[in-house]
């Protein structure tokens, strides 16, 4: 279970930011949206909102980042290369700092704490706590530079690797490299972390036509299409791998290099609809390609429905930005809901970015789930919860949308003299 995020100095993200996951002592809808484990609670889902460029997206992009480089540092790269960071540019004061990353987590019933500061050039620190439910958090390693401090008790694994690790790689990551077995808990933990961009997640077209090969997982997401009610009779998928024979031998040594598995040179979709005579009596089926004669929306929805499924089925974390684009707003309540429902029998994770207003109701999310951002005047993102707003003003079964579109939490567009300015533009 993802605990908290945190972040620092990362695009216009430039003071220390934390979305929390961790639930309020608020009891509104917790049967349904908290889990419970020990003296943890934690919500199922969290949902960001805010003006256009406040940083909603910065802040699902840090995780996005802090992904990528936990799971590549150690293999991607030399010494000397430049880590691709970016750190907030409208201070001078933060160009050239360290940008902070730090995840806290749940994971087979233990608490840990991982987090790094870097620049273009380096690698300034690092760290790694963990802890048990009955026990004070312990240190397991420390970084500063190039020097470490190893705990011989808690991670032994890490003594020896020292010399190993470049300026520009995480400690972390080469631990797990070289099997080290927290350090390989802590990147199966974080590979569980699956981001998607709700405006290309052509991305996962892949992942969801390689779940439609096996029978179970194609008459789930056919199921989940049809109560989305697309119409669709049935659905496959066709894949042709990238192999020997339709591969250059520097491609096939590229990806022996980088530990990849399977890659695939093309990927179909297809969908079957009815067809029917003039008397509306089915007379046969046409079948369609996805992305040629399926709706921008269908494109989107079968895209998302693997990994969703997937995240459902493991019980791991999935965050989308513009999870509501090209979808009508009933269905992006049903993909919500899913994650608030006995469907998530294992108690999967939910993060978003969205603008649609119609989910800010009190029947779906309570309000430590509902997050803003705003931007102040120097550019930077300002990241808040609902439920850090005076409960005199908000209580738990008031209706947010309407007092977030009357700008009473802030993290609205400030359009005051938006018809003035377009007068003057068209003159």
């Amino acid at each position: 279970m993802l605990l908290a995020f945190s972040v620092q100095n990362f695009k216009s993200i430039r003071d220390l930011q934390t979305l929390s996951l961790e639930a309020r002592s608020d009891e509104h809808l917790a049967w349904s949206h908290v889990v419970t484990d020990g003296k943890l609670r934690v919500v199922k889902s969290a949902v960001l909102y805010g003006a256009n460029a406040s940083g909603k997206s910065n802040v699902i992009e840090a995780l996005v980042w802090f992904r990528k480089f936990v799971l590549t540092s150690s293999k991607e790269g030399q010494a000397g290369e430049d880590i691709p960071v970016q750190p907030f540019l409208l201070s001078s004061e933060t160009e050239e700092a360290a940008s902070h990353f730090e995840v806290e987590f749940r994971w087979d019933g233990f608490d840990y704490r991982y987090g790094f500061e870097v620049t273009g050039q380096a690698v300034l620190s690092e760290w790694l706590y963990r802890k048990s439910p009955t026990a004070k958090e312990a240190r397991l390693f420390t970084r500063e530079g190039q020097n470490f401090r190893i705990s011989n008790t808690n991670f032994k694994e890490g003594s020896g690797l020292q010399e190993r690790t470049r300026p520009n790689a995480l400690f972390l990551s080469v631990c797990a490299q070289f099997n080290g077995q927290q350090a390989g808990r802590v990147l199966a933990w974080v590979q569980r972390l699956r981001t998607i961009s709700g405006l290309n997640e052509r991305q996962f077209f892949h992942f969801t036509a390689k779940q439609l090969q096996e029978t179970e997982n194609r008459q789930r997401i056919l199921e989940l299409a049809q109560k989305a009610d697309f119409n669709i009779q049935s659905i496959r998928s066709e894949l042709e791998e990238l192999g020997e024979k339709n591969a250059s031998p520097e491609v096939l040594a590229d990806m022996k290099s980088r530990g990849l598995g399977k890659l695939y040179r093309s990927v179909d979709i297809k969908t079957t609809h009815q067809k029917r005579d003039a008397g509306n009596n089915v007379v046969g089926e046409v079948e369609f390609d996805l992305m040629k004669n399926e709706s921008s929306g269908t494109q989107k929805f079968i895209a998302l429905s693997g990994p969703i499924l997937h995240t459902l089925e493991e019980g791991s974390i999935l965050v989308v930005d513009e999870l509501d684009a090209r979808l009508h707003p009933r269905l992006t309540q049903a993909i919500l809901d899913l994650f608030h429902s006995p469907a998530n029998r294992k108690n999967a994770q939910l993060v978003c970015a969205t603008h649609d207003v119609n989910l800010l109701d009190p029947e779906r999310f309570r309000r430590d789930q509902v997050w803003f951002c705003e931007r102040d005047e120097s550019g930077a993102t300002d990241l808040f919860s609902l439920a850090d707003i005076d409960s005199n003003l908000v209580r738990p079964t008031s209706k947010f949308s309407r007092q977030y579109m009357l700008g009473l939490f802030g993290a609205v567009p400030q359009l005051a003299h938006f018809q003035e300015a377009a007068v003057h533009a068209t003159e």
